[in-house]
């Protein structure tokens, strides 16, 4: 086999179609998926396969299911689904699954999210290396007698299952405007939706893997723009972005104004100890410091996390953690299977404004305010050597080396980690008003400068 170019990343699999990606590889995937987790419990049966609206699918999904069916384990397709939709069938139906998405990126890539029964997760650390390992294998392992291919309908469960999160009867009649971005949230939007009492008004839902009107990514502000407009211009109440795969949410409030993934794990937070007081919640340390300091404030223990949705389904399992959230817009719940869901995190904070009769921009003021420089990349020809020399600069604050390092200032503090693909060190900065983030950043990138290829970009 040709090497796979960086096809396997930490958390996945994702690449350029055609190039990196293609039936082929697929194939090959496929098997190693169907042979590792047959290792792993001699019981197996099936295996669960999804996929979002990508073209490429048509090619590269029947691929990874022959690879699957070589190996002597059935198939259940879901046909379309939304990532989160994938993560509850295997729990549902405790078997491994796998969605072929390439979630924000453009229409040229797909890729494959993969778990274990239960939802359990599988990055770098957790059996993707072995996948990849075995799909690299020079042994060609005999065709066994073959699996059979079965379909499996799964939107009724899911919309049950994610509505068991609120008490319905009590939300008020609320104005939603959705931006799905082609993806398919324009799937699973419309189905939660039909069951509540919220007038929606849907945003580019048809399923269109080409992404004809923007980007699929609520991360970048950019995307955000429509939205903001509709929100404000409809007089809607709360304004919502999904990412093409819909596992991801951001939030506009009714005065058109975002509201970060850490804002949002706040709000979620809150809802959470309302419910269950004194629970464990877990936030990535890239979080404000508004987000531990609303769990500490409501009762709850906060526990800080790595980056990464490995890292963190593993810290919830052994912590019996209900909730996880993080700066880029993944919420994971434990009655979730501990798997995220931006629907699920939309949903409550919904049913807050609803209970608390108050609007997302009041309801937002309780949750502490920062400044924040957002995630900046620098390129650099070595980024650890280059986290060693900033750690000695900054020797004499408190810092650590969880994910990257942190440096904690008096009033600000700020993450470098490097990139696990690219030759990148990402910054995150934030400080307690916008003076001291602008006076801090200068500082820290005055220090990175001297050692970047090329401009840092913010996003």
């Amino acid at each position: 086999m040709e090497p796979l170019g960086g096809l396997f990343k930490s958390y996945d699999i994702r690449g350029i179609v055609g190039e990196q990606i293609y039936p082929e590889i697929c194939y090959r995937i496929g098997q190693a998926f169907a042979s590792l987790m047959a290792e792993e419990d001699a019981s197996l049966e099936k295996i669960l396969i999804g996929h979002d609206m990508r073209p490429s699918a048509d090619a590269l999904v029947p691929a990874f299911i022959e690879g699957v069916i070589s190996r002597g384990i059935d198939v259940d397709q879901l046909g379309l689904c939304s990532t989160d939709m994938l993560y509850f069938a295997s729990g549902f139906h405790n078997c491994p699954g796998a969605i072929f998405t390439a979630s924000h990126n453009p229409s040229q890539y797909n890729g494959i999210k993969l778990c274990r029964a239960g939802a359990r997760p599988i990055g770098a650390e957790s059996g993707l290396i072995d996948i990849q390992g075995k799909t690299m294998s020079e042994d060609s392992e005999p065709v066994l007698s073959k699996g059979n291919v079965h379909s499996l309908e799964i939107l009724d469960d899911f919309v049950n299952h994610v509505l068991g999160f609120i008490d319905v009867k009590s939300l008020q009649p609320l104005n939603v405007v959705v931006d799905t971005a082609n993806g398919m949230g324009g799937l699973v939007v419309p189905a939660v939706f039909d069951k509540l009492p919220f007038r929606l008004d849907l945003m580019f839902g048809e399923l269109d893997g080409t992404f004809p009107n923007h980007p699929a990514d609520p991360l970048n502000s950019e995307n955000l723009v429509d939205l903001q407009r509709k929100v404000q211009s409809s007089n809607a109440d709360i304004g919502l972005a999904f990412d093409g795969d819909a596992d991801r949410v951001f939030l506009v409030d009714e005065m058109g104004q975002s509201l970060s993934g850490s804002d949002t794990t706040a709000l979620v937070a809150k809802s959470i100890l309302d419910r269950e007081p004194g629970s464990t919640i877990i936030h990535n340390l890239i979080c404000s410091r508004a987000v531990p300091e609303t769990i500490k404030r409501y009762g709850g223990q906060a526990l800080r996390s790595r980056v990464g949705h490995s890292y963190i389904k593993q810290l919830m399992a052994e912590t019996d953690a209900a909730f996880a959230g993080e700066h880029s817009g993944h919420y994971y719940f434990r009655d979730n299977y501990r798997a995220d869901s931006g629907l699920i995190a939309a949903l409550l904070v919904m049913q807050e404004m609803s209970d608390r009769e108050i609007s997302l921009s009041l309801l937002r003021k309780d949750f502490g305010s920062y400044s924040s420089t957002g995630e900046i990349n620098f390129h650099v020809d070595n980024p650890i050597d280059v986290i060693e020399r900033i750690s000695d600069t900054f020797s004499d604050h408190e810092h650590d080396y969880l994910d990257g390092l942190t440096v904690n200032g008096d009033k600000w503090w700020f993450n470098l980690r490097p990139s696990n693909t690219e030759p990148l060190l990402r910054l995150n900065l934030e400080a307690d008003n916008a003076v001291t983030m602008e006076r801090e950043f200068m500082n820290v990138s005055a220090c990175l400068q001297q050692f970047v290829e090329s401009e840092g970009k913010a996003y």
